[in-house]
Formats: structure tokens, C-alpha cells, sequence
């Protein structure tokens, strides 16, 4: 692998990248979401469905009284739906004031990813997808596609950025 360069490197240190991330799976790629806004992983659970939202917002759960609308990270990234299965997770994230779910394949583990394990996210255009990543950081045999939960949040095509608590 060749070595990051100064240009790169500043790229990425202006990046805001976790220091640990709960990294799940959504078809065959591997993502990852800082850990310190993940509130609770749960088994998923139908939502119930709200007309006229986006189809990646499948609808709202009742968490303990807290009404939280829940996002099928496949749909938000393009990919064709999924079959939900006894290992599809709906992972819920606090944001702020704000508190949704993620609806992804499968969570695998936490791990703590060092400065030099990151990469900036190449020039791939203006797909949802690449303007939804924060870095890409190399682990291994793998590599870990970070995503920003901020810009997820108020991303457009979400319809979520007009509302707040």
C-alpha cells in the first residue's frame, strides 16, 4: 500500500473520524458509525409507516415512549431493498436532541481505528452514497466505509432536515 500523502493526510485530519466505531454490514460492504452515537442496538421490528415520506423512511417506533423514525440504510444508499431476516438490526442514534434508527443487514463489532488508518473518500462523483461518507479507513484484509450521520441526517433526499425537537 503506498504511503498517504501530506495533501491526504491533511484531508483526512480535517475529517472529524471516530476514534471507535460499531461497524455493521450492508450487503457485502462494511461500514462503520462513530460508537459514542449509538444509543441501543435492537432486533428489527416492523415500523409503522407514515404516507407521502421518503421511501427510504420506513416508518416510526415507539422506544420507550419516543417516537423515532427509521431509515433502511440500504434504500438511503442506493442498493436494492433487502429481505429482513433474523439478522437484520435496527440501530438507534442519538444526534444531538435527535434520536432515529438505521435499519442495516448485520452489526459485526467495535473497533478503535488510528489516525493512520484513514483515508479520504475519492472524488466518485455526486452520488448519495459518496456524499454520505466521511473517510475509509483500511483494516487488514478490509476496508471500513465511515459514514458522516450528520450529513445522513440533514441529507435532502432524507426530508428529515425539517424537523427538529
Amino acid at each position: 500500500m503506498s504511503a498517504i500523502t501530506p495533501v491526504e493526510m491533511q484531508a483526512v485530519a480535517q475529517v472529524h473520524a471516530p476514534r471507535e466505531c460499531l461497524t455493521f454490514r450492508i450487503g457485502a460492504e462494511d461500514y462503520g458509525i462513530d460508537i459514542l452515537q449509538v444509543q441501543e442496538v435492537r432486533s428489527y421490528e416492523a415500523p409503522t409507516r407514515i404516507a407521502q415520506t421518503q421511501p427510504q423512511v420506513l416508518g416510526v417506533l415507539n422506544l420507550r415512549g419516543e417516537i423515532v423514525p427509521v431509515i433502511d440504510m440500504r434504500l438511503q444508499l442506493g442498493l436494492a431493498q433487502a429481505n429482513f431476516d433474523d439478522s437484520t438490526v435496527v440501530i438507534v442514534l442519538k444526534v444531538g436532541a435527535r434520536v432515529f434508527g438505521l435499519v442495516v443487514d448485520g452489526v459485526s463489532d467495535v473497533v478503535g481505528l488510528a489516525p493512520e488508518q484513514l483515508r479520504p473518500v475519492p472524488g466518485l462523483g455526486c452520488g448519495i452514497a459518496a456524499d454520505l461518507l466521511l473517510a475509509i479507513a483500511t483494516m487488514k484484509e478490509r476496508l471500513l466505509l465511515l459514514v458522516d450521520i450528520d450529513k445522513l441526517l440533514c441529507h435532502p433526499a432524507l426530508g428529515l432536515s425539517a424537523h427538529t425537537h
